[in-house]
């Protein structure tokens, strides 16, 4: 079972790459490598700057990635393998995909501005200000899902924290000779692929043993610092390293899933609403795009490519490969994912708990089983299956060493994704104190600085991480998400209607229509029925999870009356 589900979704993703990302380019966006993107245009030595592909895929891929392609269908498997997958391919491939490479492109096609600024364009300023302040709240709610994860790993898992800080070093020198000493890129590649390898001995050598607590003062310093510099200094090489993490970790899981010739010890499909979040009973619709996010679909993608990725990109082809192709490896790495837990976690349970979920109960007991302390959470969970799956294959291989090398790559992600959306912040708030220009140059070229503008989304962000609660900051960071997905999908569905000037387009808004109405019921499901517990247990926390929550509701009505009007108009 295991190979039949990897085979097929190889060959899903390939042909489609080709024929319906193909005719997309060809067709719809009409790219044309004569035009110059906005990293030559606007070359400024800091934010645009012209990368090779592989190298702009490589930071694509790892700050749309983050742990959320593991850790949301490990948490969905409580509705069986089979729910998730198809939400995974179906969401992946009509939704996330398209909804990635639009905004890309759009962004590109005017000056590199982020999807807020395209869309104050056609909804008018004072819309624009609300998805402005949306995605800002978006940004907080990563940084507080992303850091939470991070943290608790880091603090279960000392040489999986001490080998990414070392990575970060061999990031640094890795910058040093691509863009300091110009080294002859093939030759500058395979020395940062060494300092990789040798940050890998080295942290499992010299762990770093702190508590959660000290981890997120140490993320809070470190994130602010990485947003600030340029992209080039750590970004870019830091970003290119870890995409080669990636490509190991998804061939390993591929060969690994082909060669065990495992079957499927996990249910197909549980049950309707199995305990998921709360314990609480947990509908599979409108739930599954807060849990299942960035493996199908994300508006943080939206904010990837035309925050940092369109001021980076050298010519508008290799557009396709990273937007198109960065979500398609996605689901590739998600199925990969449930392909794990679904053939190996029940001997995982079994071992580390002496019991295991049973198929009958599974929809009641998975959730809780899986955030015991003997197993760690969907990333322990995931690293110790991916681990055992890929011994049955390679067993010269150690599986301890395969689980320290699976926990490192889900925490490089995630780390990345955390100073990637930190610098997006910054991003947010200075285009939001615009207006002060005229009224306090002083107080606007204050906050505007970019290390004071770093400062405020990590301070919120990290504050709700510190709580650790990530199973309550994960849904509310997953409604965000995807009704940021819809508002950018219906924004760049608009600018390609423009664009190319598409005639019957009405169809086209179908998917964004459709995940509007799932987010929004879910994000009512949650502030109703899951907040009010967390807000007795954690006051503080509780109450500004709450107010986030609240405010983008509002404004998500507020905006959906402005999305109606255009789009019936066009």
């Amino acid at each position: 079972m295991a190979s039949a589900v990897i085979i097929a979704g190889i060959l899903i993703y390939v042909f489609l790459y080709h024929i319906f990302g193909g005719f997309l380019a060809k067709k719809i966006i009409k790219v044309d490598d004569s035009r110059k993107t906005p990293a030559h245009s606007h070359y400024d030595g800091v934010d645009f700057i012209p990368a090779r592909r592989t190298v702009l895929f490589g930071h694509h891929f790892a700050s749309i990635a983050g742990a959320a392609p593991i850790i949301g269908p490990v948490i969905a498997l409580a509705w069986g393998w089979l729910p998730g997958l198809l939400w995974v391919w179906l969401g992946n491939i009509f939704i996330g995909a398209i909804h990635d490479y639009f905004a890309l492109m759009a962004s590109v096609r005017c000056r590199g501005c982020s999807i807020q600024f395209i869309a104050m364009d056609f909804f008018g300023k004072k819309t624009g200000r609300y998805v402005q302040w949306f995605v800002l709240f978006l940004l907080i709610l990563v940084i507080a899902a992303f850091g939470a994860v991070v943290g608790k790993t880091f603090e279960s898992s000392p040489q999986v924290a001490s080998s990414y800080f070392f990575t970060v070093l061999a990031a640094l020198a890795l910058g040093v000779l691509m863009y300091r000493l110009k080294m002859e890129f093939k030759l500058a590649t395979l020395i940062g692929i060494a300092l990789l390898g040798l940050s890998l001995w080295l942290g499992k050598l010299f762990p770093v043993s702190l508590s959660y607590n000290t981890w997120m003062v140490i993320l809070f310093a470190y994130i602010v610092t990485a947003s600030a510099l340029p992209v080039n200094v750590l970004l870019q090489p830091r970003d290119y390293l870890n995409s080669w993490l990636l490509y190991a970790g998804m061939v390993l899981g591929v060969v690994g899933g082909l060669g065990s010739l495992c079957r499927f010890t996990a249910p197909a499909v549980t049950q309707f609403a199995p305990v998921v979040l709360e314990s609480r009973a947990t509908p599979f619709w409108p739930i599954i795009p807060l849990i299942i996010a960035c493996g199908s679909l994300s508006g943080f993608h939206s904010l990837v490519a035309s925050g940092t990725s369109s001021k980076q990109l050298d010519k508008e082809t290799d557009g396709l490969f990273i937007g198109f192709g960065s979500m398609f490896t996605e689901g590739m790495l998600s199925t990969l994912v449930i392909v794990c837990i679904s053939s190996f976690g029940l001997m995982i349970f079994q071992e580390k708990l002496g019991a295991s979920p049973l198929p009958g109960s599974w929809g009641r007991d998975y959730s809780s089983l899986l955030n015991h302390e003997k197993i760690g959470g969907p990333v322990s969970l995931f690293s110790l299956s991916y681990a055992r799956m890929i011994s049955r294959t390679l067993p010269f291989i150690s599986e301890k060493i395969l689980g320290i090398f699976a926990a490192i790559w889900v925490s490089s992600f995630a780390l990345t994704t955390l100073d990637t959306t930190n610098r997006l912040g910054r991003y947010v708030i200075s285009d939001l104190s615009s207006d002060l220009r005229e009224k306090s140059q002083v107080f606007h070229h204050l906050v505007t600085n970019k290390w004071i503008a770093s400062l405020i989304p990590a301070v919120l962000g990290i504050f709700l991480a510190a709580s650790g609660k990530y199973k309550v900051i994960w849904p509310a960071f997953g409604a965000a998400n995807q009704l940021l997905a819809s508002i950018a999908l219906i924004t760049g569905t608009l600018w390609v209607i423009k664009a190319s000037r598409i005639k019957r387009s009405a169809w086209i808004f179908i998917p964004s229509v459709f995940l509007w109405v799932t987010v929004t019921c879910a994000l009512a499901w949650f502030i109703v029925f899951v907040l009010p517990g967390y807000i007795r247990e954690n006051i503080l926390t509780g109450i500004i999870l709450a107010v986030i929550s609240v405010a983008m509701m509002v404004i998500n009505l507020l905006l959906s009356k402005s999305f109606y009007l255009k789009s019936s108009n066009e």
